[in-house]
């Protein structure tokens, strides 16, 4: 983990451009295909059982990356880092960088690969101080160049690649709220929407705010209808290099979504060989 973090040190101080690897000379595992949860095989590096977990999250903008992820955090013993939270948290924190992601985030643009390798660096910091090992990875690496530097550094166990129907993903961005005294995210949309082309029904059910938040509900300025599109398209047109770039190495586990959490949390579980009880009693012990 230092040797990530002094290699994020320069990369931010040099020119990142400077850093860049053929992926040519990447040795590719069997390639895992993007197939329903239940057809998709299993990468055979997924071991958390005594080995650190050092895993990534991808996925389109509302995918639900960030709630996944958290969970599994939890399950595992291992810290969630998000991107996305230490762009917000600086935005927060009036730094010199505040007001200049300001005007990315609002205009739904992606942050530079220099401002996320310094944010990313100072966290990844911190948890080495701490004694944390291993990590899950949410909203890093977002292109095959991010991608290709951490490679150089780390070795990346597994890479979830969550899916879901471009109606799907606008409609939960645009349910998106946040309590603005506990921080906590809640989303309003409910979703049903019918399966065409052969694909299944959708039915999400939305995560409503307890009596005490409803009234202190906000809106995160980037989620109007015009942004979260653009956001998508930016997705697509510079993101989803990365699944390939991964898929080429046998690590990306394409995971798609049926449904909110009741019906597609253990059905996650069960494509990643986990045991929630077993994980749960391991704790108490």
């Amino acid at each position: 983990m230092a040797a990530m973090i002094r290699h994020f040190r320069s990369s931010s101080s040099n020119s990142i451009a400077q850093i860049s690897r053929s992926l040519s000379t990447t040795t590719a595992s069997e390639t895992v295909k993007s197939q329903n949860y239940h057809r998709n095989p299993i990468p055979t590096s997924i071991e958390p059982k005594g080995k650190t977990v050092q895993w990534v999250f991808l996925g389109c903008p509302g995918v639900g990356k960030g709630t996944y992820a958290s969970r599994l955090s939890t399950l595992l013993r291992v810290p969630h880092i998000a991107t996305g939270d230490l762009v917000r948290d600086e935005l927060k924190s009036a730094g010199p960088l505040s007001k200049q992601l300001a005007e990315i985030v609002n205009q739904g643009k992606l942050v530079s690969d220099e401002i996320i390798l310094n944010l990313l660096s100072k966290r990844l910091e911190t948890g080495e101080a701490k004694g944390e090992a291993g990590f899950i990875l949410d909203g890093f690496p977002r292109t095959v160049r991010q991608a290709e530097i951490l490679t150089e550094v780390t070795d990346i166990d597994l890479v979830v690649n969550l899916k879901l129907p471009e109606r799907v993903l606008v409609e939960k961005c645009l349910g998106r709220r946040i309590c603005s005294e506990c921080g906590k995210n809640f989303n309003v949309a409910s979703i049903d929407i019918a399966g065409e082309n052969g694909a299944p029904r959708i039915s999400m059910a939305p995560l409503n705010p307890p009596s005490q938040c409803i009234s202190k509900l906000i809106t995160r300025a980037d989620d109007t209808e015009d942004i979260v599109k653009e956001r998508l398209k930016i997705y697509w047109d510079k993101s989803q290099p990365v699944e390939d770039f991964y898929r080429s190495q046998g690590k990306l586990l394409a995971f798609d979504l049926p449904g909110g959490i009741p019906e597609s949390w253990p059905k996650l579980l069960e494509v990643l060989n986990l045991d929630e009880q077993e994980y749960k009693l391991s704790a108490a012990a």
